[in-house]
């Protein structure tokens, strides 16, 4: 089983993907946001080429648990996801994660500058990673 984790954004979508085990969450290089059909083709080819058999989606809520601005935009986003590449799709909270990415890229040197290229990914990251380390979290087959 692999899956992979995208931080919505409209200039980059955040990219991570999991190990073969399943226990690792792995950054991968941003994808342009602005073409929202070559995203949809980049996600095809990486669930042919990894064995992507599930997508997790970053929904934007506020601290308090209700729906942010661009939630809609984003749930029509994993619409298509799951219509394109014909996986399973599954939203999952995002608060708070671009702030850890950010703090673990700052904790490993990099200024905000340098952050710019990878913080998405790194969010994702953050995002796949607490999937996969959640004991009771459902898990596609």
């Amino acid at each position: 089983m692999r899956v992979a984790a995208l931080d919505f954004g409209k200039a980059r979508i955040g990219v991570a993907v999991s190990d073969e085990l399943g226990l690792l969450a792995h950054p991968r290089p941003f994808l342009p946001g602005k073409n929202r059909r070559a995203v949809l083709e980049s996600l095809r080819r990486l669930r042919e080429e990894e064995g992507i058999t599930c997508f997790l989606v970053g929904l934007p809520l506020r601290l308090g648990g209700e729906a942010g601005s661009t939630a809609d935009e984003v749930i029509r986003f994993a619409q298509e996801v799951c219509d394109h590449t014909g996986c399973e799709v599954e939203l999952i909270d995002e608060r708070l994660s671009t702030v850890q990415a950010s703090r673990a890229l700052r904790d490993g040197g990099l200024s905000s500058k340098q952050q710019r290229s990878r913080i998405d990914s790194a969010a994702a990251a953050v995002l796949l990673q607490a999937w996969l380390d959640a004991p009771d979290r459902r898990k596609p087959r």
